[in-house]
């Protein structure tokens, strides 16, 4: 399921004109996200939500893949994408940097356990991920070189749920989901998936990334957009069950099948107990951690500890908000 460079463009293009739909006002940014809306999304979609009560608009974009969100951005076509580009700026010197940690990766690798039961029965097999360059590719790869095995192909089938849904029909015999989808397979069909063990990964999932001159000419919409998100991590990590009423209130995720819906609290639950969702929006320290890990599995090139963080991240607007909400 490679995309063709020629692809990608076009797909860049569409969103060009998706945006070109006339003058943008000062305080409206445009975020370009690689996936489509889902449970595991809407604490980013309350946070976006109460930008907009502060006047910072926020016109959320879904396309196909990360690294077409990247592009986006690099092309000045997405004001902001979500994810982690490091590859990107390593290897074209791309003028962004990421400049909040959303989430750090929380990720479950599921097998169909009439074909495997371990990490060793994978060797020479297909996998499914989420897109190239994600955090789901790079804890697929990293647990290949921790087991000695390499896969025969790795399939790009953007959307956690949607690679459930592939498991229970068949079409897919391993991949790596949400805790939200995990558990919607363990339910629809007990005893038959596994959950392969993953040891040492601790790296960003999710994180908000802009082009230089972005972050310092719109440092106030940065700034209020960056609060917010900062905001509501603290408050579902407090309260998971706040993201229930919260997504009432705004009205978000209206066609969310009962089943997901089901999940919802289950998932922030699980999610603020295993602290996937930082309080400070990200440190220097975290940032090395990705470094090693993106390192380990084959995105960057070179000994991560002599990579430069301040090569891949701004940490500007999280000091800035952290000063004014306190720690």
């Amino acid at each position: 399921m490679k995309r063709s460079m020629l692809g990608i463009a076009a797909a860049v293009a569409a969103l060009g004109m998706a945006l070109a739909g006339g003058a943008r006002a000062d305080q409206t940014v445009t975020v370009a996200f690689g996936d489509v809306p889902s449970v595991e999304s809407l604490a980013m979609l309350v946070a976006f939500e109460r930008a907009r009560e502060r006047g910072v608009t926020v016109e959320l974009v879904s396309v196909e893949e990360e690294d077409i969100a990247a592009q986006a951005v690099v092309s000045g076509q997405a004001d902001i994408g979500i994810g982690t580009p490091y590859a990107m700026i390593q290897k074209v010197k791309a003028p962004i940097r990421m400049f909040l940690q959303m989430s750090v990766l929380r990720f479950y690798p599921v097998v169909n356990t009439e074909f495997y039961r371990e990490w060793k029965d994978l060797d020479g097999q297909e996998i499914a991920v989420h897109s190239r360059g994600s955090g789901t590719e790079a804890i697929m790869k990293l647990m290949a070189q921790k087991h000695g095995i390499a896969y025969s192909s790795i399939s790009y089938v953007p959307g956690s749920e949607v690679r459930a849904g592939a498991m229970l029909e068949g079409t897919i015999k391993a991949t790596i989901v949400d805790a939200a989808n995990r558990r919607l397979l363990e339910e629809k069909a007990p005893g038959r998936f596994a959950v392969l063990p993953i040891e040492g990964v601790n790296a960003t999932d999710e994180a908000l990334y802009a082009s230089t001159e972005f972050l310092t000419e719109h440092a106030a919409a940065v700034d209020v957009i960056v609060e917010e998100l900062l905001k509501v991590a603290r408050e579902v990590t407090a309260d998971p069950a706040s993201i229930v009423k919260l997504r009432e209130q705004y009205g978000l995720l209206p066609d969310l099948p009962a089943d997901l819906a089901a999940e919802i609290e289950p998932y922030f639950a699980e999610s603020a107990a295993a602290q996937a969702f930082p309080a400070n929006g990200g440190s220097a320290a975290a940032a090395q951690d990705d470094l090693a890990f993106y390192g380990l599995a084959g995105q960057l090139e070179g000994d991560p500890a002599s990579l430069n963080v301040a090569d891949f991240w701004d940490f500007g607007p999280t000091e800035r908000a952290v000063a004014k909400l306190g720690q």
